[in-house]
């Protein structure tokens, strides 16, 4: 081979490591491109929460939520607050859940009996108080539940059928004859009150109608004065009138995730920043 065919020879080869060098690196580019994309991303797609929580959560459990997403990442969707057994009748009707809150056990055991939740998951986060709320210009006292036949104005009470604050209501109005059954849901209320009663469609809704002056009194949750303005506490119920308040808190059986989903209960009950969040709006873990 002559000095000028080796001559190109080289020339040849020289141009074509070059060429193989610069794919190589255009390829090394993109795989490093595609690994910094997937270690923004993650390596599993983000996680978004559907939670169905009873209408008493709706101004704490946003600030727990928000919490959860600051430490985790973890978003939630558009959190559904409304009275326990519209939540749970949704749910029956195949609404998409992750984790259902209730203001009652007796709900919840409804959600159990239905196989809407995963019992081995539910806990109960809370308890609370009922109480019967006036304006805070009002002038009505009220020293007993028996007082409540006497107040001059109607009287705003969930309805107990979908409202566990309405429930509880009723069975303390039971325990002075001013409603037929002891359990709260099915009897009727004495005639001197039968008249005044307006029914709510979730507490917040009675919480409201006193606000506004269209009810003189309501019965509702002691947090329930936190998150509406222009009403105080005339009268807190005796526990021994009604059952216990308690809150549980459940996965969902049809939550696609679940792991996470139970997570967020344990953080409700455990994280600090979350329990200072449910004090400041009156509830107390159970």
């Amino acid at each position: 081979m002559s000095i000028s065919m080796l001559r190109r020879f080289a020339c040849a080869l020289g141009c074509a490591a070059a060429f193989a060098f610069a794919l190589a690196g255009c390829s090394s580019g993109a795989m490093d491109q595609g690994s910094a994309q997937t270690a923004a991303n993650g390596d599993e797609p983000a996680v978004e929460l559907q939670v169905f929580a009873a209408n008493s959560l709706e101004k704490a459990l946003p600030e727990v939520e928000a919490l959860y997403t600051e430490k985790t990442g973890v978003t939630f969707s558009d959190t559904q607050y409304k009275g326990s057994g519209d939540l749970v009748e949704q749910m029956r009707g195949g609404a998409p859940v992750d984790i259902l809150i209730t203001a009652s056990a007796g709900t919840m055991d409804d959600a159990a009996m239905g196989d809407l939740i995963d019992e081995s998951t539910r806990r109960d986060l809370f308890v609370n108080d009922l109480v019967i709320v006036r304006g805070e210009d009002s002038d009505i006292q009220i020293a007993s539940l028996e007082d409540v036949a006497s107040v001059d104005g109607r009287i705003a009470i969930g309805e107990p059928g979908a409202v566990p604050a309405g429930k509880y209501a009723n069975q303390a109005l039971a325990s002075v004859g001013l409603y037929t059954e002891a359990a709260g849901e099915t009897g009727s209320y004495a005639s001197s009150i039968a008249d005044k009663v307006s029914l709510a469609d979730k507490v917040g809704t009675a919480a409201q109608y006193v606000s506004t002056g269209d009810c003189a009194i309501g019965f509702v949750y002691s947090s329930d004065v936190y998150r509406y303005d222009g009403i105080e506490v005339a009268y807190t119920c005796p526990d021994e009138s009604h059952k216990a308040i308690v809150y549980p808190g459940a996965v969902s059986s049809s939550s696609g995730h679940a792991e996470v989903a139970a997570d967020f209960l344990e953080f409700c009950m455990t994280d600090e920043d979350a329990l200072a969040a449910w004090a400041e709006y009156g509830f107390e873990l159970a």
